[in-house]
């Protein structure tokens, strides 16, 4: 286990009453994690509170707790207690994020893989190009790439630009890897790439993946979240979840009676 939520709730600022309702799961080492249910069940808010990213707006509330295995001690520390601006940098690098929509830097595809690592602190420059090549080549994207590392990543189509965000990602060496429905946006063929560089990556980092494509869940993941009203309503294996589901929502849910 690399994550720990706990008796977890979330509120939006403003609102009277919660998104997110005393959550409880795991996140496997080196192993995939779905979320799935229908839209507006919180699965994006619970995917985002994993890396603390809803504290760029004010006056978001959480209760219960988040824990993060710590590599270096091996004691799971609560992420809600990081109150530090350089605490929460560290965190998003160890709990990286891919969004539904490719978010490039306008920049040079070498300056936005490098962009990471040298926040993180690495100034020499042949370790920077260096770890910018093999995150490329963690993203499946070195081969197409490789002779106009200077040309703008705008450029490059959809299913690159989002090759590319991994790789950014995969660069500073993350624990975790938050995916919130990284090929809804994307053809067949760009789909199919994302989910086989998905299944790859698990060997080096632990993934969670919010995907509306039950398809998608089935095929890549080994546990299985299903969401429904800002409650957790079942968590299981995913062979589970979608052959023998405990619960009667789940299954409406997974045979198409609601959704």
């Amino acid at each position: 286990m690399v994550m720990s939520i706990e008796k977890f709730s979330f509120t939006y600022a403003g609102a009277s009453a919660p998104s997110l309702k005393n959550i409880n799961m795991e996140i496997a080492k080196n192993k995939i994690t779905s979320l799935i249910g229908p839209s507006g069940c919180g699965k994006s808010t619970l995917l985002r509170s994993m890396n603390r990213i809803h504290d760029l707006y004010p006056g978001n509330k959480y209760d219960g707790k988040i824990k993060l295995l710590n590599e270096d001690s091996g004691k799971m520390e609560n992420i809600l207690d990081i109150k530090k601006e350089n605490d929460f940098i560290n965190l998003r690098q160890k709990v990286g994020m891919i969004f539904q929509k490719p978010t490039p830097f306008p920049m040079s595809i070498f300056d936005n893989i490098a962009y990471g690592l040298k926040i993180a602190g690495i100034k020499n420059k042949t370790e920077i190009a260096d770890r910018v090549e093999q995150a490329l080549k963690d993203g499946a994207l070195y081969k197409e790439v490789h002779d106009r590392l200077n040309k703008s990543a705008m450029g490059l189509s959809g299913g690159q630009q989002q090759r590319l965000c991994i790789a950014r990602a995969v660069a500073v060496k993350p624990e975790i890897l938050l995916f919130d429905e990284p090929t809804s946006a994307l053809d067949p063929i760009s789909t199919a790439a994302i989910e086989e560089l998905i299944v790859e990556l698990k060997k080096d980092v632990s993934i969670a993946i919010v995907t509306h494509n039950m398809q998608q869940a089935s095929r890549i993941s080994v546990y299985t979240a299903f969401m429904y009203l800002g409650d957790l309503v079942e968590f299981d294996k995913t062979e589970n979840i979608f052959l023998n589901p405990k619960e009667k929502q789940t299954e409406d849910y997974i045979t198409g009676r609601f959704g």
